[in-house]
């Protein structure tokens, strides 16, 4: 059994829900999502709450019932409050700018690397530090990780994207021998 699908997920103050077929449709204060089901677990609306169950008892429909939960709850969280992930950049020379939508990054390759930032979504930089933001986990993260990938963090110098706060685990370099 699914402790988080046999929850139901409370709707919050401000926010509207629709439900058509399989669609739920979500909108809140800072804007406005969907989320297309799949057959293999029932949504029903009940007033102020969202109640998550499962069709039939497959392996997939005991695996969908708990994420299904889980991201209606990240919707309603994304109207009301919004994600956000801050990725920081470390190393000598490594520098990044924005303007517009498109973030221009300098990693140490001969050339600039842009990235355009995808429709729904917000960056800053300050410093060294870029924050994303936005209403969709989803593609807040995806986003995230996409610029990560580009220069990940390596263990022996500490160069590279790192979420703010990631411990990385530093490595001992080779050693001279006398």
């Amino acid at each position: 059994m699914s402790r988080i699908g046999k929850k139901p997920v409370a709707v919050p103050a401000g926010v509207e829900v629709t439900q058509k077929l399989n669609v739920i449709h979500v909108k809140g204060p800072k804007g406005e999502l969907s989320f297309e089901h799949r057959r293999e677990v029932k949504v029903s609306v009940e007033g102020s709450e969202i109640q998550v169950s499962k069709v039939g008892s497959t392996k997939l429909a005991q695996a969908l019932w708990g994420t299904t939960a889980k991201s209606i709850e990240n919707m309603f969280v994304g109207v009301t409050e919004g994600f956000t992930k801050q990725l920081e950049l470390n190393g000598v020379g490594y520098r990044m700018s924005l303007s517009g939508s498109k973030v221009t990054f300098a990693l140490g390759f001969s050339h600039p690397v842009e990235m355009v930032v995808p429709a729904g979504l917000e960056a800053k930089v300050e410093g060294n530090v870029l924050t994303i933001s936005g209403i969709d986990k989803q593609s807040v993260g995806q986003f995230a990780a996409v610029v990560r990938k580009l220069k990940p963090v390596e263990p022996y110098k500490g160069k590279g994207f790192r979420y703010v706060g990631e411990i990385v685990r530093r490595k001992e370099g080779k050693k001279a021998s006398a």
